[in-house]
């Protein structure tokens, strides 16, 4: 028998037993439902529907019986006709490579969105979905953590990533916006593992250079630290060159610095849903094991690898104890934990600021430069400049429903 094809579109007010209600009516025609849909906004209602009904007296008798329906519901509800060929050229576009490009700032504007949208257009990319990840804003009341994200869903031919990329990143520097470019695939539905940088990442300050003005020396330290961080100096160099610098601080001042850390904002919520969506957790720093040790118990991390002071009679002497965590370490302790926990690389997550951070964030299945330097920011899959670590949350597609239930 002769099938018809139709997109069945719903607008309108949004109330309880609505599809429920349509469906029932496609069921008393035997219909076939092809394809569903639903979009809620403002308790506004976008319902489509795509079925296949036999052709003649029921296409018609269908078509009727729901649009009576609709009158009843106080919605409206619109008809397209599609044809056989239309239908499976859309079934056939379903092995197109799938992305997801997350949105984050402060707040988004209409003029952030058009470009956004404008870049993946050109790639002539389709846009399939779009989702709000966080709560909805008081325009009343003043939020003392604004933070906005949506995710795109699209699919397509990406026929230059790197072109896309670029403008991605124009975008980010010119409209104060964070973009995030990822393959919609297994792995980035499945991370298990997120590795952090600790210095000015975990806790916003360079706790080498806070010891550093306890010693007096400050100022050299500081101006290494940055240019280290830069990227203009070794880190081997420059690390050997700090300690010796610190030589004679007493071990007392590590207390007080280490109870004092001004921890990132949004850490500890990223920290709690991570641990009770079952990921791992690790510091892999260039800092000090003291500290890091300190931030393990705070926040619950499961793996701590960073340097070691060398401390005799209450003492620092301005040397360390074994090997110096530098920036190929740091992947390479990434690449032993995920082995340890049986994790695919591919499955991981690295997040750090610095030029020392960049052979783990290259290497993770998603490396995000956080608050960045504009090196590091240039050379990383995904950054956060806008917000806070939490906002590694809406990378992984977590709403602040998913998140805010967590105690």
């Amino acid at each position: 028998m002769t099938k018809e094809i139709f997109l069945l579109n719903i607008s309108g007010q949004d109330k309880p037993g609505l599809t429920s209600s349509l469906t029932s009516v496609l069921a008393q025609y035997d219909a076939k439902v092809l394809d569903i849909g639903q979009a809620n906004i403002h308790e506004t209602l976008s319902l489509g529907m795509l079925f296949e009904i036999q052709a003649g007296e029921q296409s018609s008798a269908v078509q009727k019986d729901l649009l009576f329906k609709a009158y009843e519901l106080g919605i409206t509800a619109k008809f397209t006709s599609i044809t056989l060929e239309d239908y499976e050229h859309w079934v056939s576009l379903q092995g197109k490579d799938r992305f997801i490009v997350t949105i984050l700032g402060e707040k988004l504007s209409a003029h952030q969105i058009s470009e956004v949208t404008k870049v993946i257009s050109n790639q002539n990319l389709n846009i399939d979905a779009i989702k709000r990840l966080t709560g909805r804003l008081s325009l009343l009341k003043k939020d003392e953590y604004p933070r906005a994200s949506i995710e795109l869903s699209i699919r397509g031919k990406l026929e230059n990533k790197a072109a896309l990329t670029e403008k991605f990143m124009q975008i980010s520097r010119n409209l104060d916006v964070d973009i995030a470019f990822q393959e919609d695939n297994l792995y980035r539905r499945n991370r298990r593992l997120v590795c952090f940088d600790m210095d000015s990442t975990l806790i916003q300050t360079e706790v080498i250079d806070e010891l550093a003005e306890l010693a007096g020396v400050g100022d050299q330290v500081k101006a290494i630290t940055e240019a280290a961080m830069r990227g203009e100096i070794d880190f081997n160099e420059s690390f050997i060159s700090r300690m010796k610098l610190l030589k004679g601080l007493s071990e007392e001042v590590l207390q007080d610095v280490a109870i004092n850390l001004p921890i990132t904002k949004g850490a500890r919520r990223l920290m709690a849903a991570l641990k009770s969506y079952g990921f791992k957790t690790a510091i892999l720093s260039g800092g000090f094991t003291y500290f890091g040790n300190y931030l393990q118990k705070e926040l619950g991390i499961d793996y701590v690898y960073a340097n070691q002071f060398e401390i005799k009679d209450g003492i620092l002497t301005g040397n360390y104890v074994g090997e110096i965590v530098n920036g190929e370490k740091k992947a390479e302790y990434l690449k032993e934990i995920a082995i340890k926990e049986g994790i695919d690389i591919n499955q991981t997550i690295a997040v750090g600021d610095g030029a020392n951070d960049l052979p783990m964030l290259n290497l993770a299945g998603l490396g995000i430069a956080f608050h960045a330097k504009p090196t590091v920011k240039d050379n990383a899959q995904s950054s956060i400049s806008n917000i806070g670590l939490d906002g590694v949350l809406y990378l992984l597609g977590y709403h602040d429903k998913h998140i805010d239930l967590i105690k």
